[in-house]
């Protein structure tokens, strides 16, 4: 590197350490790491108004059927993933989780090319998006826990969270941009070729991992990243058995999904009886994303990794869920539109921006198995089957005559509960860290 490249680099890391506590020897990871979550979510935010569009499509009275294809779908793929991560080392079995999720994507462009607007495609896109953004968010986290240390996540996670967030802003951007040139299906191709640069990036990433002082120290830890995780296929559920924690972090998660599923479907009624046609819902559904994203952006480069130095992950675990009990207090008292709209982006906002990245922390401090195997099945089997649960529940307690507004009141105590539990584990993260530090 030349003198002038030098300081150029040195000028760049001072600025980056105004918004990110980041090392000169981080950069290029960060930048990497930064890169990879932008392009999931912008792929992702590229399909996902044409998901929830699709999802009214189908029937907002069949969605409780929709979720519970969705939870039935997941349980077919986890164990796949566990062969897959069984067999094969972490650089060969990334690529692969991507490289199937391309051809997925590929086979849903022929197929809507063919049927079009037809039910049928539309509840089967609905169910294989809302798998696939599951399925390559938690593995992008499971790479990101394995890849830092425990202080870097505090000081890092917040900002590389940023990356996915300004891929969400830019995928609905380019949709729109390109949806009448290119035609719908053809968006499909589009997504596809984000997912080609996360692939790019996960090697990048391999490589600066094996160039760390911490990773050359030990001949164990050179032949661990050469060989197999090894184990059962069906090894995480066992995992959780043995593990208070793991299973401390499933309830969490089970809380996080029924609620978020008491509100998605609270916005399905309220959306599609404000708006007549399925171009409208999607304009609305576009808006919201884009206030979201916006919001959760500013708050992951200038507020989380703040929050978790200032608060510590269980404070700042809890904030979300206090915030949402209130939210739906008032969604209780007033189940309009406007109030709907405000409870979602601060339950989404606040879910991306703060309670993702400290959740994500929770793993830092487990095994490799511990966080590919146990977190892939919590983030997916658990959270859809929540979903599955919480949207038969939901189903039934509207043929009970239960009301929006009182259903929003039953929700206020379960989120005061995942406050509560998400305290306790935050606290248990901090004991765990301390301990492997000493160790």
């Amino acid at each position: 590197m030349t003198d002038s490249a030098r300081a150029e680099a040195n000028a760049f890391h001072l600025w980056l350490t105004r918004l990110v506590q980041v090392e000169a020897h981080e950069l290029r990871a960060l930048a990497w790491s930064f890169t990879y979550f932008f392009s999931l979510l912008c792929g992702y935010y590229i399909l996902r108004p044409m998901r929830d569009a699709m999802g009214i499509a189908g029937g907002v009275e069949q969605l409780h059927w929709l979720f519970t294809g969705t939870f039935v779908a997941m349980l077919a793929a986890v164990p796949l993933f566990g062969w897959v991560t069984s067999r094969y080392p972490r650089r060969r079995f990334l690529p692969y989780v991507y490289y199937f999720f391309i051809a997925n994507l590929l086979a849903f462009y022929l197929l809507l090319r063919a049927e079009g607007d037809h039910v049928y495609a539309a509840r089967a896109f609905f169910i294989w998006t809302s798998v696939y953004n599951l399925f390559v968010v938690s593995v992008f986290w499971s790479f990101m826990a394995d890849l830092y240390t425990n202080p870097q996540a505090k000081r890092l996670f917040g900002f590389i969270a940023a990356g996915g967030t300004s891929g969400a802003l830019a995928g609905p951007a380019i949709a729109a941009a390109l949806a009448r040139p290119l035609g719908t299906a053809n968006l499909l191709l589009v997504s596809a070729g984000f997912m080609v640069v996360a692939v790019v990036c996960i090697h990048r990433l391999i490589a600066w991992k094996a160039t760390q002082p911490q990773a050359a120290s030990s001949a164990e830890q050179r032949a661990a990243e050469t060989r197999p995780l090894g184990g059962r296929v069906l090894a995480a559920f066992p995992l959780l058995l043995r593990s208070p924690y793991l299973l401390g972090i499933a309830l969490f998660m089970l809380l996080f999904t029924t609620l978020s599923t008491v509100l998605y479907f609270q916005q399905a009624q309220i959306v599609r009886d404000a708006f007549a046609s399925s171009a409208e819902r999607t304009t609305v559904f576009a808006a919201i994303d884009f206030a979201v994203n916006a919001l959760t952006l500013t708050i992951q480069v200038f507020v989380t990794a703040r929050l978790v130095r200032g608060f510590g992950i269980a404070w700042t675990l809890a904030l979300v869920p206090v915030l949402l009990g209130a939210g739906f207090l008032a969604l209780g008292f007033a189940p309009v539109l406007a109030v709907l709209v405000a409870v979602q982006i601060l339950r989404r906002a606040g879910d991306y921006a703060v309670t993702r990245p400290a959740r994500e922390m929770l793993y830092v401090v487990l095994g490799r198995e511990e966080k590919y195997k146990a977190k892939n099945f919590i983030d997916t089997v658990v959270y859809r089957g929540g979903d599955a649960v919480s949207a038969w529940a939901y189903a039934g307690l509207r043929a009970m005559g239960l009301s929006l507004g009182t259903i929003a009141f039953v929700a206020v105590p379960l989120s005061l509960a995942w406050a509560w539990l998400a305290y306790g584990l935050g606290r248990r993260q901090e004991v765990l860290a301390a301990g492997k530090g000493q160790s």
